[in-house]
C-alpha cells in the first residue's frame, strides 16, 4: 500500500523554524522524485520545492522560499524534509509531500497533508 505521511507542522511565530518530513512507503522512494506543495486558504496549491531522484543535487524553489527554505532526502529512510526557517504569516497554508515516478510522470502520490500556521 502506497502512503506518504508528513508530520512536523504546527504553529509557530513569525521568524521561526520548522521542520517538515515525510515518510514514504509502498512504493521505490529512491526511483521517485519529491516535492513539498502548499495550499493556502483561497488559494491554489502550489509548488514550494522539489528534489531529483539521483544524488539530490538538483534542488528547485519557488521564488517566495529560495534562501529560507531547505528540501532534503534521505533515500536510505525513505524519508523527505523541507526545514523551513524565517518563516513568515504568508507561509500559512496545508503542506503537502509529493512523489512522482521519475520514468513514468504519470504515477503520482500525495500524502495527506500537514497544516503551518505562522502567527504572532
Amino acid at each position: 500500500q502506497v502512503q506518504l505521511v508528513e508530520s512536523g507542522g504546527g504553529l509557530v511565530q513569525p521568524g521561526g523554524s520548522l521542520r517538515l518530513s515525510c515518510a514514504a512507503s509502498g512504493f521505490t522512494f529512491s526511483l521517485y522524485d519529491m516535492s513539498w506543495y502548499r495550499q493556502a486558504p483561497g488559494k491554489e496549491r502550489e509548488l514550494v520545492a522539489s528534489i531529483s531522484i539521483r544524488d539530490g543535487r538538483i534542488t528547485n524553489y519557488t521564488d517566495s522560499v529560495k534562501d529560507r527554505f531547505t528540501i532534503s532526502r534521505d533515500n536510505v529512510k525513505k524519508m523527505a524534509y523541507l526545514q523551513m526557517n524565517s518563516l513568515k504569516p504568508d507561509d500559512t497554508a496545508v503542506y503537502y509531500c509529493n512523489a512522482v515516478y521519475d520514468y513514468n510522470r504519470s504515477i503520482i502520490h500525495w500524502g495527506q497533508g500537514t497544516q503551518v500556521t505562522v502567527s504572532s
